[in-house]
């Protein structure tokens, strides 16, 4: 009998447009003869199952529709829903919300809570990783080198004035939510006027705010996931834009070139990849992760193999974009890997006694 399985998209972020994009993009890349695959869709205190998610796709070229009378309400008490009469119970989630509460560890605790397992970390790496200033930092204790960097609370934002900030950061610097992604809210700051405006900006993604120092580099991005049997590092892939910084249009409007596998030395390559394990296993990860990082030193800037190449964190996704141009499917298909068999393999270790 086919295990059933949920695509968790949607949340209540400025994300729920690319975690339904994602959603389809998993639903695509999952073998239908090994599976029986339901959308559900979370919004607020609203959750849905996309009854017979199969027909409504190929009715829609493959796009999770809005509205269409195929949604139909799911059971919270036990993460189940019922059409036509017929009541299906999920034998495990693909959780592909990027934000909350899919990426903080809220789902997550309450998926534990009703026995249903899922694809990504649990309730404290979720809640951890989502919190860059908290990560980071921590990560920073383990010998990782991560920006300097000046965390800001709504309520006590009043008491960090913009020349304090610039101050400990210096200029040009980036002000962002400090949990958010998809580059909601993020701006490159150069003078010290554009402050205030930055941080009003971040505030309205959310109630912490990170001022962060800018780091001149070369940007790169490094997918690992492992299974009780192996454990597997992605190709790394290079992100170069002419934009600012890597924002939302860079990101999903095509004004970047994502190369893969990125033009750096074998050793900074194997550095990275090692360092990438390392980050997983300490914050007891699950599933596939994807980690972001700048290159800086002389080696770096001036794409000398025999210079100086420094590894600096930016932040840590445990649900990564999944549509089929993001950054995991195209590390997958530079390994020689099929996307479809990594996902079998991920879920099947949670089925997998030993």
């Amino acid at each position: 009998m086919k295990h059933k399985i949920a695509i968790i998209a949607g949340g209540d972020s400025s994300e729920y447009g690319v975690s339904l994009r994602s959603a389809a993009g998993i639903y695509s890349f999952l073998e239908k003869d090994q599976y029986d695959i339901t959308i559900v869709k979370l919004r607020g205190t609203v959750w849905q199952a996309l009854a017979q998610t199969a027909s409504v796709l190929a009715e829609n070229n493959g796009i999770v529709p809005e509205d269409t009378e195929q949604w139909v309400e799911i059971d919270k008490n036990d993460f189940s829903f019922t059409y036509k009469g017929e009541k299906t119970n999920f034998d495990f989630a693909y959780i592909t919300i990027h934000g909350t509460p899919g990426e903080n560890g809220v789902l997550q605790g309450y998926l534990d809570m009703v026995g249903v397992p899922y694809s990504c970390c649990g309730v404290l790496a979720a809640a951890m990783t989502f919190n860059k200033f908290t990560c980071n930092h921590y990560l920073k204790g383990f010998g990782i080198r991560v920006a300097e960097s000046v965390l800001l609370r709504k309520s006590e934002s009043h008491l960090l004035t913009p020349d304090t900030i610039i101050a400990q950061v210096g200029l040009p610097c980036f002000i962002k939510t400090n949990v958010g992604g998809s580059s909601f809210g993020v701006t490159k700051v150069k003078t010290i006027e554009e402050v205030v405006p930055a941080i009003e900006k971040a505030f309205a993604e959310g109630s912490e705010v990170i001022c962060e120092a800018f780091m001149k580099g070369v940007e790169i991005t490094c997918g690992v996931y492992k299974t009780k049997d192996k454990a597997v590092a992605f190709p790394i892939t290079e992100v170069v834009t002419s934009n600012e910084f890597f924002d939302y249009d860079a990101k999903y409007n095509g004004q970047v070139d994502e190369i893969t596998p990125a033009r750096i030395p074998d050793e900074v390559r194997d550095a990275v990849q090692a360092m990438t394990l390392q980050i997983y296993d300490i914050l007891g990860c699950k599933g596939i992760i994807r980690v972001d990082y700048i290159l800086t030193g002389d080696g770096a800037i001036g794409r000398d193999a025999k210079g100086d190449w420094q590894i600096n964190l930016l932040e840590v996704n445990t649900t990564p974009g999944m549509t089929a141009t993001s950054f995991i499917p195209q590390q997958v298909r530079a390994a020689g890997l099929n996307i479809g068999e990594v996902l079998s393999e991920i879920i099947e270790d949670n089925f997998s006694k030993q």
